[in-house]
């Protein structure tokens, strides 16, 4: 890397531990005196699970919304979630520290084995947002996982699903790109490792590049509402 990050994504399995590293980074750097803050890129899937539950519909957000719908919504949600964390960043000029990313997305649609064109769509609505400029990949054993999201009681995969998301990520071409940290160890472990991969990012932060960020963030917004609502359409 020719330049220090300023924007750094923890992308990874259910299970994994990306939220509690995203945080655990973005306080490790912010008590080193750098202005950073970490933010979540949910797509709306653990929430439509618990509204399915108190529904009585089952555990599972796709027992509400059926499965392509709910790839649909998941879709529209994480985009306007990152949508929002770049402007933010754009506006504060932080160190962002991004709990998922748009890869993440490509990954859900091909472990939930969506149709091709729902991954194009995807690629064209998220690939004019600027990558990262550090992307860590978190793997850890699909069981592992497994009893982890088990332990915290309140959403369900199966170690099948796990599976799949893993190979998901190992195929997409990004994967060349990614930083991969073993996660299978303890938290303190995980984030040794994350910190000795992540070159120390300058605290200072000019005004042309929060400019440049303003315009890479803004500039997705027509051709990202365009093929989500093709996919809307689609999955009606």
């Amino acid at each position: 890397m020719t330049r220090q990050p300023r924007t750094i994504a923890l992308v990874g399995i259910d299970g994994s531990g990306k939220t509690t590293q995203a945080h655990r980074l973005a306080d490790a750097l912010a008590a080193d005196g750098l202005n950073a803050a970490y933010r979540r890129n949910a797509g709306g899937r653990r929430w439509f699970g618990r509204l399915s539950a108190r529904l009585g519909r089952g555990d599972d957000a796709e027992d509400l919304l059926g499965r392509r719908a709910m790839l649909f919504v998941e879709s529209v949600l994480r985009w306007l979630a990152i949508l929002r964390t770049l402007l933010r960043r754009a506006f504060t000029g932080q160190i962002t520290v991004m709990d998922r990313y748009a890869v993440c997305q490509y990954a859900s649609l091909r472990a939930r084995a969506a149709r091709p064109a729902a991954e194009r769509r995807a690629r064209l609505a998220y690939g004019l947002f600027p990558r990262p400029d550090v992307t860590f990949l978190l793997t850890v054993d699909p069981q592992v996982a497994h009893d982890r999201i088990e332990a915290r009681g309140y959403d369900h995969e199966s170690t099948d699903y796990l599976s799949a998301a893993a190979a998901a990520y190992r195929s997409l071409p990004e994967y060349g790109e990614f930083v991969v940290i073993d996660a299978n160890g303890t938290p303190d472990e995980v984030a040794a490792e994350i910190r000795s991969r992540l070159p120390l990012p300058a605290a200072v932060t000019r005004a042309g590049s929060r400019m440049r960020t303003m315009v890479l963030a803004g500039g997705p917004l027509l051709a990202g509402v365009t093929a989500l609502g093709w996919q809307l359409a689609e999955s009606l």
